[in-house]
Parts: C-alpha cells; structure tokens; sequence
C-alpha cells in the first residue's frame, strides 16, 4: 500500500470511529414506565419522575422514551402490562410502589427495575438486602412499616382524647406475613401509648361506608390507615366519610390532608420519585442494580389541616404545630 492509500484508509478508518460514537451519543434510552393508576393515583408523582431525569440531562423525544402502561385502578392487569414492557426490549423499568414493582420482577429477571417508594422491599421479597439488593431490582424505601408507631404518637399529641383508634386497611394488598408483621407493630406500639387499636378492612371503596358504620358502633376516637392504592385513589370520598364523622385522622401521605384530612406524617414521595431517576441514570450508563445499594427516605413531613381540626372542634397544640412542615389554613 502507498503513501496515498494509507492516508485514505486512516480517514476511513477515523471517519468510522468517529460515526460509531457519533451512533453511541445519539442512541435514545428507553424507559419502561409500569403504575397502578396515573391519573387517579397521586398525578404528580410521574413529573417528579420527569423532572429527576431532565435534571440529569435527558429530555423526552430527544435522547429518551417513556413507554407508559397504567393498570387505571385494575391491579390484576399489572402482569400483562409488565408482560408488554419486556416484549418492547426496555432498557430499564420504573415502577413507583409495591404492587407495580412486584408485577416487574415476576415479568424479567434481566431487565433492570427501580422502584422509588416500596416499605419494605426485602419483606416483600423484591430483594434481598438493602446493601446488597441483588438481582435486577433496586430503588428507594420508605420506611413504612418503622412509621406506624409514629403515627399514633403524633396522633395522641395532637388528639389527646385518643384511646380507642381504628387502623385502616386493605386486606390481601401486601404479602401476608407482612401485613401479620404490621399488626403486631401496630399493637406494640399501641400499647406502649396507652392506646386501644380496632383493625378495621375495606377491600374496595365500596367498603367505605360500611367501615366507618363498623368505627361508629365501635366507638373509636380516631384512625389511621395504612396505605393502598384503593385508599388513595378514593381519599376525596374517605376524608369526607371522616368529616361526615367527625373521626380525626392521621394518614399515610399528604394528599389525604390536602383533600381535608386533619394531618399526615410521611416520606416525601415527590422527592422519592425524583432520586429515583438517578437509579434510572446509573443503570442506562452501564450499572447493575445489585451492586446500587437501596436508599431509604431522607425526606420525611409532617402536615396538618388547621381548616380540618376547627371543624372538628380540635385545637392542635403549639407543640405540634411549631413541628410541622406545612400548616394548611
């Protein structure tokens, strides 16, 4: 080969290099997005989402692609929506909670999950450890099986009247020796307050009213609730039965107080799904979820409805108040 033909073959040679990365910069990410319910769940979360991963340089259309699939409320549709997630080759699925996130991991063992607010993902069986996740799965928890004691301490400082309360929930939502778990934290806890608990079920939200009839001939002075999508797709309707009852009440997330219930103690979700997208980042350049460590919640807050407490002729103590994030008037 001459001088010439050398010459051309190196430009070649760079030019090929030179597409190849030009190829590898311009590759778009593609992100599963797999939900319970995007529009009747909490609709703010998937921006925050959003949000997290322009912060990291991606934007939609342009270097990224959300494929959405949204069981609207119908939880037995998860599978098959997982199902179609990992048809369409995904680069990484994101979930927000427990039900969505155990749909993924029975989909795909290969494709990376992140979930971004899961209790107690290793209860469940989502993982193995939070230090050492293994598998395909990581993302955030936020505590809150650690946070039902919590709650009632909040709640008798704010109620000091309290002490009979009924706990909400939704039976068959979590793994039963989970929510056999959440009972006897609950009862510890109650107990080491001073406190009578009523363990309370609604399966759907046409169980509501049957549930706050079973709190009035029980006599309770106030509940909590454990968290579930039937529960905070249909809070509007439960804060109204709580009012109509005049049951204060202290819940899982803070939507439940800006639909006008008295208070809530909780990890911030918004900022939880907003890290959650820096999971998502590690993984698309090249990280292995079970080598990303899951996080637990930094962000925890506490609000409360003045609004809501003088309607029901409660007066919140200043104790209380000065500790809140957000007093709603």
């Amino acid at each position: 080969m001459n001088r010439r033909e050398t010459t051309i073959a190196l430009v070649a040679l760079g030019s090929m290099a030179f597409d190849a990365e030009a190829q590898q910069a311009a590759k778009i990410a593609r992100i599963g997005y797999l939900a319970g319910n995007l529009a009747g769940g909490l609709p703010n979360l998937p921006e925050a989402f959003r949000q997290g991963l322009r912060d990291l340089g991606y934007v939609e259309g342009r270097n990224v692609v959300i494929e959405y699939r949204d069981a609207e409320g119908k939880l037995e549709r998860l599978p098959a929506l997982a199902a179609e997630l990992v048809a369409l080759k995904v680069d990484v699925i994101f979930v927000g909670f427990a039900q969505p996130a155990l749909a993924a991991k029975e989909a795909t063992k290969t494709i990376p999950i992140v979930f971004a607010s899961v209790g107690d993902p290793v209860a469940i069986g989502l993982i193995t450890s939070l230090a050492r996740p293994g598998g395909n799965i990581t993302g955030l928890s936020n505590l809150n099986l650690d946070l039902v004691g919590k709650w009632l301490e909040l709640l008798k400082q704010a109620v000091p009247g309290a002490n009979h309360v009924a706990f909400l929930w939704q039976p068959n939502y979590l793994p039963e020796h989970v929510a056999t778990d959440i009972r006897k934290r609950a009862d510890v806890a109650a107990q080491a307050l001073g406190v009578r608990l009523r363990f309370v079920e609604a399966r759907g939200q046409e169980d509501f009213d049957s549930a706050f009839s079973d709190m009035a001939r029980a006599r309770v002075d106030a509940l909590i609730m454990w968290q579930s999508l039937t529960f905070v797709v249909g809070r509007r309707r439960f804060v109204e039965l709580a009012a109509k009852n005049r049951l204060p009440g202290i819940y899982p997330l803070r939507e439940f107080v800006d639909a006008g219930g008295l208070m809530s103690y909780s990890p911030s979700n918004t900022d939880n799904f907003r890290r959650a997208a820096g999971y998502v980042d590690k993984i698309l350049k090249g990280a292995k979820p079970a080598d990303l460590p899951v996080e637990q919640a930094t962000k925890f807050e506490l609000v409360i409805n003045l609004k809501t407490a003088n309607a029901l002729g409660l007066t919140i103590p200043p104790s209380v108040l000065q500790r809140a994030d957000e007093v709603i008037q």
